[in-house]
């Protein structure tokens, strides 16, 4: 019945003369009714972009089976490629004329963001004066007791939040991680705090470090103010506080 009423429609008769007609044959039906009906009617691009997001869905996420008997969505390979990739993706195996836009639309209905290689992140940055403390160790990582021998360094690791540095004090003789710290930023505090850390503890246990009596040695680091700690080892450790470190790219003893 609407199929005719648009065919009279397009003849260039009035809705209310085509219902007018109508009634008078029997039919009944009301001109808001028809207009009700063209509103509601689906767009062809909602059609159209549901079609898409089944097929994004798909490619994107797969049912396993547990050993139970359940099953769950599991996110594929593909769940992680970016609007190119996976618009090629889906022309390739599902909807051969899908639209880049189609398949934008679809991914952020499903949530769907893609991972982008982020920049490369550098640790090692040669200090501006380009001075270097000696090489202490000369390659040779071994100790004949505790507390002799500190190497250090620090990574990065990305996280949901973003990029994390987690900077870390192995002693070479037992192979143990005697601080560790972790924070957002490449600032002086990631590698001191570590230091500082690890001769409290060392103090607390009984067996504090007194001058003379450690090598603590890194990579060419990027922490500035690292260098002007290692300047000042023998005073720091002398005193009690919590504080020795290499120049960059280094080692510095305490004595």
């Amino acid at each position: 019945m609407m199929g005719f009423i648009d065919q009279m429609r397009s003849e260039g008769f009035a809705v209310e003369s085509i219902i007018r007609v109508l009634r008078e044959q029997g039919v009944k039906i009301a001109a808001r009714t028809y207009r009700a009906w063209k509103r509601g009617r689906v767009a062809v691009r909602t059609v159209t972009d549901a079609i898409v997001v089944d097929a994004v869905r798909d490619a994107a996420w797969r049912d396993e089976t547990l050993p139970g008997g359940s099953t769950r969505r599991k996110m594929t390979p593909e769940g992680l490629y970016g609007r190119k990739k996976m618009t090629a993706f889906i022309r390739r195996t599902t909807l051969r004329d899908v639209s880049r836009g189609a398949v934008d639309r679809a991914m952020r209905a499903l949530g769907l963001s893609g991972v982008t290689r982020a920049k490369a992140i550098r640790t090692t940055i040669p200090a501006k004066d380009g001075v270097r403390a000696g090489d202490l160790l000369n390659r040779d990582f071994t100790a004949p007791r505790p507390d002799h021998t500190w190497v250090t360094d620090f990574t990065y690791v990305r996280t949901w939040a973003g990029w994390v540095y987690v900077a870390f004090i192995l002693d070479v003789f037992s192979q143990r991680i005697v601080a560790w710290h972790a924070q957002t930023s490449k600032h002086t505090d990631l590698v001191m705090i570590p230091l500082r850390m690890a001769l409290w503890r060392r103090d607390r246990d009984g067996h504090p470090v007194g001058p003379g009596q450690l090598r603590h040695h890194s990579d060419a680091g990027s922490q500035g103010g690292f260098n002007w700690s290692s300047q000042h080892l023998d005073r720091e450790v002398s005193d009690g506080s919590s504080s020795a470190g290499s120049r960059s790219g280094g080692a510095t003893e305490a004595s």
